[in-house]
């Protein structure tokens, strides 16, 4: 069953330091290479943001008529969230089989060692390139450059959401011929699953990281188009509003809550605005910006058992861990009254990173363990 194949994935090492593409490709070779057989493919990269553009894609095409495949990460209660088929998370069965096939095939011939990454992402192409569907929506795990996902050969579009500092360990591992400027760095990281002849859709940038993405740009032959020069959007109170060279919109705002929300919507709208391979009408994009939910992003938790346990409070949910996303939360909160903070934090992630943009607005801080994995004590947030 699916739990015996969650529990050989679950084996599988998250590789210290090892990020290369010899593994995923080895292992997509031995699968008949599925990744050249997908429908038109979005390609997401981003430090902060990318699961809600790809939230964002997918409204908009599926209010546009269209069926979507779609893979984001990472889950947040079972691992099937990773994966949608033409629109539905994958049943059990079938993704006990994709696993079992990946797994297999990898033991068929000489061991290549693939990550628990490298694994799912084969598994996510197989599903896809099996499936019928309109559109497939990829969102990036690690970087770009050397991401599982980074081996598709011609993307619809190829989006960046906002760039940060967040995975140093991996991201900005000295390597020759890479930028020395950490933000440059991990422009150059996130800018490279940029392809040739495919639109390369971004934010805008300070200008040491905005110099990188033209560079990758040109160097790939993408075509570049980058907000503030290609393409314009800002949101005031009533809309969000939008023009490149093709027209101007005027947009709803989303649902999703957060000043930054309108940031993802608008790239989301840019990626679909800059590609040729489907059709998608205003009033789609439109649709899709009021009907796209992204969980655990500044939620406001519904009645439930986590609920009924605080009846008299308000309970948000959120699973940011970096410097930026703590300035989001800061300021969806400024102004309100303060808050408890109840956080459980990754060993390898910054503890000021949350509280710090938070300060002079938080009444008490509950620290919790994360099972499993090596965490913050209290003790860690106290300084």
């Amino acid at each position: 069953g699916v739990s015996a194949q969650l529990e050989r994935l679950g084996a599988l090492s998250v590789p210290q330091g090892r990020l290369e593409l010899e593994i995923i490709e080895g292992l997509l070779a031995r699968l008949g290479n599925p990744e050249r057989h997908l429908p038109p493919v979005f390609h997401v990269a981003g430090t902060n943001g990318k699961g809600s553009t790809c939230a964002y894609l997918r409204a908009m095409l599926e209010a546009q008529g269209l069926t979507v495949h779609s893979a984001t990460k990472p889950h947040l209660v079972r691992y099937n969230e990773r994966i949608r088929i033409a629109g539905r998370l994958i049943e059990d069965e079938m993704l006990a089989a994709l696993l079992a096939e990946v797994l297999d095939a990898n033991a068929a011939g000489e061991d290549l060692g693939p990550s628990f990454f490298e694994v799912t992402t084969a598994a996510i192409f197989l599903a896809f390139a099996r499936t019928p569907a309109d559109a497939c929506i990829i969102e990036v795990g690690l970087g770009g450059r050397l991401d599982a996902t980074n081996v598709l050969v011609h993307p619809a579009a190829c989006g960046m959401a906002s760039l940060g500092i967040d995975h140093e360990a991996f991201l900005l591992r000295p390597e020759a011929g890479t930028p020395a400027d950490p933000l440059a760095r991990i422009a150059f990281e996130k800018a490279s699953i940029a392809r040739a002849g495919a639109p390369l859709v971004t934010q805008s940038y300070p200008p040491r990281a905005e110099s990188e993405v033209t560079r990758i740009a040109a160097q790939t032959g993408a075509k570049l188009a980058l907000r503030g020069r290609d393409w314009w959007a800002n949101a005031d109170e009533t809309a969000i509003h939008y023009r490149d060279a093709m027209g101007e919109l005027t947009l709803p705002l989303p649902s999703l809550v957060g000043h930054h929300q309108a940031n993802n919507a608008a790239l989301a709208v840019a990626m679909l605005r800059h590609q040729s391979a489907l059709s998608i009408a205003p009033e789609s994009i439109a649709k899709g910006i009021r009907a796209a939910r992204w969980p655990a992003r500044l939620q406001l938790l519904g009645p439930g058992p986590l609920a009924a346990l605080a009846p008299s409070r308000a309970i948000w949910l959120d699973g940011g861990h970096n410097p930026d996303a703590g300035l989001a939360i800061a300021r969806h909160f400024a102004g309100k009254p303060p808050l408890h903070l109840i956080i459980g934090m990754l060993a390898n992630k910054d503890p000021a990173a949350i509280i710090v943009p938070l300060q002079g607005q938080l009444r008490s801080i509950s620290v919790v363990p994360a099972p499993g994995h090596d965490a913050h004590t209290p003790a860690d947030f106290a300084a």
